[in-house]
């Protein structure tokens, strides 16, 4: 039984290596809520539509550099060791965050400002491809024997903690800055809050330990090279191929409950945007409730029947719930859906995260995760925010997005009932989930 001390120790174990998923989603999201005023700085096209269409698709060039980060830097991390990996991909975040805040618009630099303005979405891509990987990878590792569905359901908890305190910060915000300073500079403010953060989490960082898992391996004959950890990928491609789908339904939901809510409220229902934040601000509390709450579950009934039930329950109400809420668009019922896809989100990836730890070969742990999480992302959830616009500009269906939630969580049905007819899977599956 572990004492007070030893608990104290896990819990700052927890916090320094989640405090560097936090600032790299605090970033993501930053870029997804003001995507409006973004799109007026750096692309004054003249159209609305395609100012929004653009700064979305900037932002999800940034996942397109994920899958290249997840190999290069997760192999770096499977070869290096999981505190080294994570130091390094704060150092690159930092550099993709200041240089979105300082760069000038288009009316000062012309086209070089949102040329700087894509590689930093391309440099926070590149480190973003295998921080969630070794953050989950990193957590599974120190977790506590039983109870690793809780202790991985914290590496997207602290993304929660990034949704709830930009929604507070853009509510603030909303009541100091007028919205037309708000198109002007005013956006810039929460990326300069991102700069000043920097600092604190690369101190909490440098004091993580190792994890004993990665030391022990290092001693031993079974420690990869990173051609080795290569070889190991393209030979496990179908777990990668599984696991990308098994992502799918977490990494499109999501986008659409947080990055896009704020958009979708204020531009498809004409809602305000204190009414828009306010909403995402409740999502990202229950997504913090719901996420180790049935990470936890999962460690008791086991990963499989919660992946089942919660993808199942997403492919039948996302193009219900959406289509009750453009009938009448009104802050309630915004709140009431988001909610419901907060806790069908939730729910899901609580189980889903560590259940992809477990399904990984040990050997290339870290770079097996973020490469199937990475694919996930840069194809499917980074541009949800992106194709869900297109996809309303074109059918004129303001709840068309619900196909799109629909077509996610098919995927990770799919996946769910793939992943436990494999042989590695059933050896990587703890004994409550084979039970289940």
């Amino acid at each position: 039984m572990s004492t007070p001390s030893g608990r104290s120790a896990k819990i700052w174990s927890v916090i320094r290596v989640s405090s560097g998923n936090f600032l790299e989603m605090y970033d993501f999201f930053v870029f997804g809520y003001y995507a409006s005023a973004i799109g007026r700085v750096f692309f004054p096209t003249g159209s609305e539509f395609a100012q929004l269409m653009l700064a979305f698709m900037t932002f999800g060039v940034g996942f397109l550099m994920r899958p290249l980060g997840a190999v290069v830097l997760g192999v770096y991390i499977d070869h290096h060791g999981r505190r080294a990996g994570l130091l390094l991909t704060l150092f690159l975040m930092a550099i993709g965050t200041l240089s979105i805040a300082l760069v000038p618009g288009y009316a000062t630099l012309g086209w070089f400002a949102p040329f700087i303005v894509v590689v930093g979405r391309l440099i926070q891509g590149f480190s973003a491809g295998v921080e969630l990987g070794g953050v989950s990878v990193y957590l599974s590792e120190i977790a506590t024997p039983g109870h690793k569905g809780f202790y991985v359901s914290w590496q997207s908890g602290s993304q929660q903690i990034a949704v709830i305190f930009v929604a507070l910060l853009g509510v603030w915000l909303s009541t100091v800055v007028s919205p037309d300073d708000m198109l002007v500079w005013g956006w810039r403010i929460p990326f300069l809050v991102g700069c000043l953060i920097i600092p604190l989490i690369f101190i909490l960082r440098r004091s993580m330990q190792e994890t004993e898992d990665f030391l022990q391996r290092k001693q031993s004959t079974q420690h990869p090279t990173p051609i080795e950890i290569v070889h190991a990928l393209a030979h496990n491609w179908r777990i990668v191929v599984i696991g990308v789908m098994m992502v799918t339904m977490t990494t499109v939901s999501f986008y659409f409950i947080t990055a896009y809510t704020p958009t979708f409220g204020r531009e498809v229902l004409k809602l305000s945007s204190t009414d828009s934040l306010l909403v995402t601000l409740c999502v990202g509390i229950s997504n913090l409730f719901w996420l180790p709450v049935m990470g936890a579950v999962s460690d008791r009934v086991g990963r499989r029947p919660l992946l089942l039930l919660f993808t199942v329950l997403m492919l039948v109400s996302a193009y219900p719930v959406l289509a009750w809420l453009v009938a009448a668009p009104s802050f309630q019922r915004l709140l009431v859906v988001e909610l419901w896809l907060s806790f069908l989100y939730g729910s899901y990836n609580g189980a889903m995260i560590v259940a992809l730890t477990e399904i990984v070969p040990v050997r290339l742990r870290t770079a097996g995760f973020s490469v199937a999480y990475s694919l996930a992302t840069a194809l499917f959830g980074g541009f949800t925010p992106a194709v869900s616009t297109f996809l309303i500009e074109k059918t004129g269906n303001r709840a068309v997005a619900g196909l799109w939630l629909m077509f996610a969580a098919a995927c990770g049905l799919t996946a769910a009932l793939l992943a436990w007819r494999e042989s590695w899977a059933e050896r990587a599956i703890p004994a409550a989930a084979k039970r289940a």
